[in-house]
């Protein structure tokens, strides 16, 4: 008898099993774009006639338990058709929304985003998908020809920096360069000393969109600094799915110098002089045997690599990363131009609360290697006698051949200098170290519907040293009295402090449609200098050192609102 009432009781747990499970095991899934299968950041699941809802993280995904009797969720975002699906029996619920007009597409501004229609600016926003590509060193090269009214001028060294116009900014005493910044984080446009480029610290692999802001729109928000535009670099997160993603990326790339200059051959220039002047002329006297062809002296096939390991995957459902490395080794066209590069970047942006605090670290480092040819080679190039040689024995400057002056011996100073020796003896290096580390937190307060605020850290530090040496015996770098040649050295430091917060409250009201922001900025900037240049024998006299100092506070207060009508009228 015991034995039958214990078989019932166990049956009857067994039976109830099912709805215990059901009760404490969330409703999990994705929201993802129907069309492309990309994930929805910041989706909005809610338990339909309740007023537990969560948001979706970096990778779409989501986790939400159901309250006792609610059966169906609502799922809806910006720009797409929502949806309201029933529970069933499943625990995992992935959900295709389909976009809806155009006009709803978000885009990113500055402290926000916008409905494209809301926007007042003229916004355009380019992503990965459509990035330039090949073997791309710099940032600028993968928006290079992208955005109307954007011109990108790119330098030919390897490494090199860009000239950035937008709308054809070209004030002659003020700076003309657009205002960049890396995930919320406002950059110094100039870069250390040393440095090629103030953007190679940023992997071109690691970056996922641009987004150009064109006009007045862009100075009401950024301040005076953003007269010439705005570029918000946003860079790629990781995702929480359970498989760890590997991606490798590697290129070798050749350059060449398309088409030399258009100048006499050594047969051309012999005869020429002898047309030009009589027997016995000097003119005729000096012309060499040898026949030089100058600018394939100075140019070379620039060979160039570059590596990059990325890894991106989640940790226990909670913490989503993604980690790079990369490294960069190209040659110039023009010898004795080199340029090393090896980054890191970090990214972890993990959600709590049920994402309604949402966390954003980012890391990011870069050294470099770099050295510099000397550009007056090139035009030396160009003007050289071709009749001469690139090398003379009898030369006491470092064996290259040398226009004297005849009686003294000493280097002519109004003739052009040997091209070749001109980069083979002078040495630019320089070295440097870069880090930028910013964390942001943003918080959707739960007491207050539609109000979230945003705190915003981040340190920019950078160092750059070099030296440039030449010896006593180039001609080129002669002094009669104390010999010539150079020992220069140089070294900038500079930091750049950054807090920012700012609350946003976004409420519709029947017709009306409200988004206000309200927020402070504090930016710290401070800079070192140190330079020291000598001779090459380091005489006291031919000696000068200087230093310097600076800091620069910029304190801010910012605000805007955009109130629509009836979705019709702003």
């Amino acid at each position: 008898m015991k034995l039958k009432i214990y078989s019932k009781i166990i049956v009857l747990v067994l039976a109830f099993c099912p709805l215990i499970l059901f009760g404490q095991t969330p409703i999990t899934g994705t929201i993802t774009d129907a069309d492309t299968g990309d994930p929805l950041i910041g989706a909005s699941i809610l338990a339909v006639g309740t007023s537990t809802g969560v948001i979706s993280d970096v990778d779409g995904s989501y986790s939400i338990e159901l309250p006792d009797g609610a059966t169906q969720l609502t799922i809806s975002y910006t720009g797409y058709t929502s949806q309201t699906v029933d529970v069933g029996a499943s625990r995992v619920l992935d959900i295709q929304l389909a976009a809806g007009s155009l006009l709803d597409e978000v885009v990113v501004i500055g402290y926000g985003t916008v409905k494209r229609e809301d926007a007042t600016g003229a916004i355009q926003t380019v992503d990965s998908k459509v990035f330039n590509r090949g073997a791309v060193t710099s940032p600028q090269e993968l928006l290079a020809g992208k955005v109307a009214g954007v011109q990108i001028t790119t330098g030919a060294a390897p490494g090199d920096g860009a000239v950035i116009r937008i709308r054809g900014g070209s004030s002659i005493s003020a700076l003309n360069d657009p205002l960049i910044v890396i995930d919320g984080v406002p950059m110094d446009p100039g870069g250390v000393s040393g440095s090629r480029n103030a953007l190679n610290f940023i992997n071109p692999n690691d970056i996922a969109t641009f987004t150009v802001l064109k006009d007045a729109s862009a100075t009401a928000i950024y301040g005076s600094r953003a007269s010439n535009g705005v570029i918000l670099i946003t860079t790629k997160k990781g995702s929480l799915e359970k498989a760890i993603k590997i991606n490798y990326i590697a290129n070798v790339s050749f350059s060449n110098n398309i088409e030399n200059m258009d100048v006499l051959t050594p047969d051309q220039f012999r005869s020429l002089i002898n047309e030009q002047f009589g027997e016995g002329h000097p003119a005729r006297e000096i012309m060499g045997n040898a026949n030089t062809n100058w600018q394939n002296e100075i140019y070379e096939t620039g060979v160039g690599t570059d590596h990059n390991l990325s890894l991106s995957g989640g940790i226990a459902d909670i913490l989503p990363y993604r980690l790079s490395l990369g490294y960069t080794n190209k040659k110039g066209i023009l010898k004795t131009d080199e340029f090393k590069r090896t980054t890191a970047a970090i990214n972890l942006s993990p959600g709590f609360l049920d994402n309604r605090l949402q966390v954003n670290f980012n890391f990011k480092s870069m050294f470099s290697d770099n050295r510099f040819a000397n550009r007056g080679a090139i035009g030396s190039a160009v003007s050289f006698d071709p009749t001469q040689p690139v090398f003379d024995e009898a030369s006491q400057y470092g064996g290259y051949f040398t226009w004297t002056d005849g009686p003294t011996g000493n280097p002519n100073t109004l003739a052009p200098a040997n091209p070749v020796a001109l980069l083979d003896l002078r040495e630019d290096l320089s070295d440097v170290t870069r880090y930028v580390t910013s964390a942001t937190v943003d918080y959707r307060l739960p007491f207050v519907e539609g109000l979230r605020a945003n705190l915003n850290l981040a340190y920019d530090y950078s160092k750059g040293e070099g030296t440039v040496v030449v010896p006593d015996f180039a001609s080129f770098a002669f002094n009669a009295l104390t010999g010539g040649g150079s020992n220069n050295q140089y070294s900038q430091e500079k930091k750049n402090e950054l807090l920012e917060f700012y609350l946003n409250y976004e409420k519709e009201w029947g017709d009306n449609d409200f988004d206000i922001m309200g927020g402070y900025s504090w930016q710290h900037n401070f800079f070192e200098d140190y330079s020291k240049s000598s001779d090459a024998a380091g005489t006291a006299t031919e000696t000068q050192e200087f230093e310097s100092s600076a800091e620069v506070y910029l304190l801010s207060f910012f605000g805007r609102m955009n109130y629509s009508y009836k979705n019709k009228y702003l």
